[in-house]
Parts: C-alpha cells; structure tokens; sequence
C-alpha cells in the first residue's frame, strides 16, 4: 500500500520550465459586424501551444440602435456565443472541431457540464445563473463589457484534449451573426440595441520545457511519429417550427460508427428568438410527457418518463439531467440547476446513451427521435437536438499532416 511507503523521496517536477500567454489578433482588427468573418491565425508552427487552457478577450458596448447608452437593456446569459453564427478550430489547415449556432450549443452544453462552484468564475466569461432572471449587465454609464471566454467552453476539442499541440499552424474562425437580438434582452419593448464589438484576442498559452524534456520532445518529433488527438465533438441540429401536433418524429441523422452518439441533448424554445424582448437564454418545457431516442433498433430510455409539469411532475427528467457529470467526466455529480432553476430555465432531456448493444457496432447509426407532449406543440416553437460523439483526429509534428478517422 502507498501509505507504508515511508522511504520514498519527495518529487518536484521541473519539465515545465514556463507558459506564457500569448497574444493573437484576427487578420483584421477593426471590423467585428455583423455576417464578418473573424480569422485569427497562429501561424508560428515551431512552438509547443496549450489550446485547451487558452481563452478569448473581448471587449465591447451595449447600446441603443442610435449609439447611446441604454438604460434597461441587458445581456443574455453566455452572451458570447449569441454573437456568432458558428466557430471552428483549424489545425494544419484542416477544421477539426466546428460549433454551428454556438449560443444555444454552448449554452445547453454548459448547463449539464458547470457546477455551482464554477458560477463566480463563470461570471468572467459571460455566464449569469440566478433565480431572477439570469442576465449579464453591463457597465451602467457607459454599456462597456469585457469577459474572457474559455475554449474549453465552446469547443469538445479544447474540453477533452489536455495536452500540447506540437509543430502545427492553428487558426480561429469566428463568423458574426446576422443579427444581435439574441444576445440581448430588454424590457422597453420600444426600444432596440445593438452590441459594438471593439477588441477580440486569442491568449494561447505558449509551453517552454526543460532541456531534458525538449529533448524528448525533439526525438519524437524526428522519429515522423503520428500522434493521435481524441476528443467528443458537439454536433447541432435543428428542427426550426414543430408542428402543432401533441405526437412528433424526427429523423435527425445517420451517423458512421466511430460519430454514433454517446449522448443526446433535447431542448425546446417557444416563440424566443430574434426578439429583443425575450430571453432567449431560457428553453421551454413544451409539457413534454414521454421522449425516446431511437438508435437503429436500440431504444433510450427504455422506460416511458409520464412527465407531468402541471402537477410539477418531472423528478425523471431532472435524474437525467443530474447524472450526466458522473457519466460523462466520470465524477461526482454537482448539477448547475436546482430542481426549481431546472424547470424555470432549462427543462432539456439528456440522454445517456454511452452503453451501447452489440447491434449497433456495425453499419451506419440511424439517430430518430420522438416525443409526445401532454398538450399541442404551441406556435414557433424550435426542437434543439445535441450529438455528443467521439472524434479522432491523427497528425504528424514532422510534416504538419493531419488527418481525421
């Protein structure tokens, strides 16, 4: 046993010489607009980079559509996200991770993921959790803000793969949404905002090792060897108008056997988007009564949940949601949401579909989903389904070639 080990000497680790933050600016550095595309390259390859502890600076002002400071608008929760069509991550010239509609994406993602102790943290990359209204607000005179935004929150690849990247250029892709009002929340219902996006910059911490260790490093990447980059990917799909039926089918997608899906995540909004006047941080319960998710022949959950939200009747849905950080990081269980935040401001199901039969082991995977509701879907009302898949991405330090399974 360890404890009997008494004659073992103590151990201080010096590989780690430093790690320096460094500074990346996009290739244009003063056009954040709407439907621009923001590029910002790494294109220094000899280097040892740690995407995944890296972040992005932004800095920017809340304000009413003539340029003044408004007095009742505010930010929506992960706000950040809102602000952009998609992201993606280029590794040696080849997308390895992409987030289409990445305010929704991240935003249900990080609600099943964070904890209550990662809230004041949080705070300083634009998350707001309460039991009022959940907002962001931004300086009172002059609608200022500034928040630092984890990569690990916005991409699979960065919260899984907690190693080096060795040798390879690196770009990040950020593509602005076409409109802002899901970003924003406001309770003046005659007045609209925009947000003036005013300074965006990758910090990338840079890793400098000891001589003994860079020596190793050297060998390895002289040898030609391929490393292997692992990671779950987090794939959107939406269905943009349910019908008005108490019954739904949805066929979402047939998925290769390495992208089967190891979780999904369905979230539903009402009539939230693109409107300055609702949250569009909050999802709805639609009073969802049964949900099953159907993987070829294979059936998630087995049983039927019988929700019942007018009796405040869904304990089953809330046990999925609270198990998830278990499963999925395999540690204790700390959900974000209390059982009363959960029904206020994110009743989603979440399920785990990580134990897989045999059957599914060959062959493509057909992902359907169906649910029923206890009362008709009401009007303009989204279906939002997650994929959280394996992915697996192969590259060479010596050529800069990269591959992906």
């Amino acid at each position: 046993m360890s404890i009997l080990n008494v004659t073992d000497r103590a151990f201080f680790d010096y590989s780690l010489v430093n790690v320096e933050k460094h500074s990346y600016l996009p290739y244009v550095s003063n056009s954040f607009n709407n439907n621009d595309e923001i590029r910002i390259p790494i294109n220094q390859s000899d280097l040892f980079t740690h995407p995944s502890e890296s972040f992005i600076y932004i800095e920017g002002k809340l304000l009413k559509a003539d340029g003044t400071v408004s007095n009742t608008a505010k930010l929506v929760n992960n706000f950040f996200g809102h602000l952009f069509e998609e992201i993606r991550l280029e590794i040696g010239g080849k997308v390895v991770d992409r987030v289409k509609n990445p305010g929704t994406t991240t935003t249900i993602k990080g609600l099943v993921s964070f904890n209550k102790n990662e809230l004041d943290r949080l705070k300083n990359a634009g998350w707001n959790i309460n039991d009022s209204d959940s907002l962001y607000e931004v300086h009172k005179n002059s609608g200022c803000f500034n928040v630092c935004v984890p990569l690990k929150t916005l991409f699979g690849f960065a919260e899984d793969f907690k190693k080096i990247i060795i040798n390879l250029r690196q770009e990040l892709t950020l593509i602005r949404s076409n409109s802002d009002q899901n970003a924003i929340y406001n309770t003046l219902n005659t007045e609209t905002n925009k947000i003036v996006i005013d300074k965006i910059v990758w910090k990338m911490p840079h890793i400098v090792v000891s001589d003994e260790e860079k020596l190793k490093l050297f060998n390895l990447y002289e040898t030609g060897k391929e490393l292997e980059i692992g990671f779950r990917s987090w794939e959107m799909y939406e269905y943009p108008l349910l019908q008005k039926t108490q019954n739904h089918n949805w066929s979402v997608k047939s998925a290769t056997q390495l992208e089967k899906p190891r979780y999904v995540i369905v979230a539903f909004q009402t009539d939230r988007k693109n409107d300055f006047y609702k949250n569009n941080g909050y999802f709805d319960h639609c009073n969802l009564k049964n949900i099953k998710l159907f993987l070829n022949s294979e059936i998630y959950p087995y049983d039927n949940l019988n929700l019942n939200f007018d009796k405040n009747q869904y304990a089953l849905l809330y046990e999925m949601y609270s198990n998830f950080q278990q499963s999925y990081f395999e540690k204790e269980n700390e959900p974000l949401l209390s059982p009363e935040q959960f029904l206020k401001i994110a009743p989603i199901a979440v399920i785990d579909c990580s134990r897989q039969n045999d059957v599914l082991n060959s062959g493509t995977v057909d992902i359907r989903l169906e649910w029923e509701t206890s009362t008709d879907i009401p009007d303009k009302t989204s279906a939002y389904c997650i994929i959280l898949h394996d992915r697996i991405i192969r590259y060479v330090p010596l050529t800069g070639i990269i591959n992906s399974l």
